[in-house]
């Protein structure tokens, strides 16, 4: 089985290389990988060290963007060079942690879910997490289980797992990081299979390069009431 893993970067030149590293040296038992990288318009470094790394591994795929165009607008681009029966989204920041990838798989692989999301919550609020993001990140996923029904404690989570069927039935329109909330509760609405598992996550600071700001989540507020009224 192959495995297809999509990271969007954009200016990640402190955290790309080990990233990398970590998803290439990631244990996913028997099955193999399809590492698609997109480049959204890196001002960074970034852009120099993503070509030094394509010439040292060959199961990289580098997909460039000239301008900086959004987190989902990426992520499109790279869903557009998918080969493998399973997608996993990796930001590229240290975050999220690939040691993960087994447990997060192993329900698709065994026809428990079509999707998993990678919760940080299933023990409350995470070491270094500042408290305003936990109680906006609870209250996103509270709003989603109370508008359509959606029993996930974490959203907005980065690391969502999911099977090829699924990614031919999203029309993700987002640009951004409400693709966080479009893609959920197009989930929901297609009928699919929904599990949690909870990971391992280092939160970083905004002094570290942590790009969502108080915008993303009124974005993803906007997003989560128009998607109640949109058939």
């Amino acid at each position: 089985m192959l495995v297809s893993i999509v990271i969007p970067v954009f200016n990640e030149e402190k955290t790309i290389l080990e990233i990398l590293g970590r998803v290439i040296g990631a244990d996913i038992g028997n099955c193999k990988k399809q590492i698609i990288v997109v480049n959204d318009g890196s001002t960074d470094e970034t852009p120099k060290i993503l070509n030094q790394v394509r010439k040292k591994y060959n199961n990289i795929l580098l997909i460039n963007h000239i301008k900086n165009k959004g987190k989902a607008a990426a992520l499109r681009t790279g869903f557009s060079y998918v080969k493998g029966e399973i997608i996993i989204i990796q930001d590229a920041d240290l975050e999220y942690d690939p040691s993960d990838y087994y447990k997060l798989i192993a329900p698709i692989i065994n026809d428990e879910a079509d999707i998993v999301f990678g919760t940080r919550f299933h023990f409350g609020r995470p070491k270094g997490m500042p408290l305003i993001r936990y109680i906006c990140n609870r209250f996103l996923s509270f709003l989603c289980r109370f508008l359509h029904n959606i029993r996930v404690s974490d959203m907005e989570t980065g690391y969502k797992v999911f099977s090829r069927k699924v990614l031919e039935k999203m029309e993700i329109v987002s640009n951004g990081f409400d693709f966080e909330p479009e893609f959920t509760i197009l989930a929901a609405k297609q009928k699919f299979r929904i599990k949690e598992i909870s990971i391992n996550y280092k939160p970083r600071s905004v002094a570290h390069g942590k790009k969502i700001r108080l915008k993303d989540g009124l974005s993803a507020l906007l997003t989560i009431i128009k998607m109640k009224f949109k058939r």
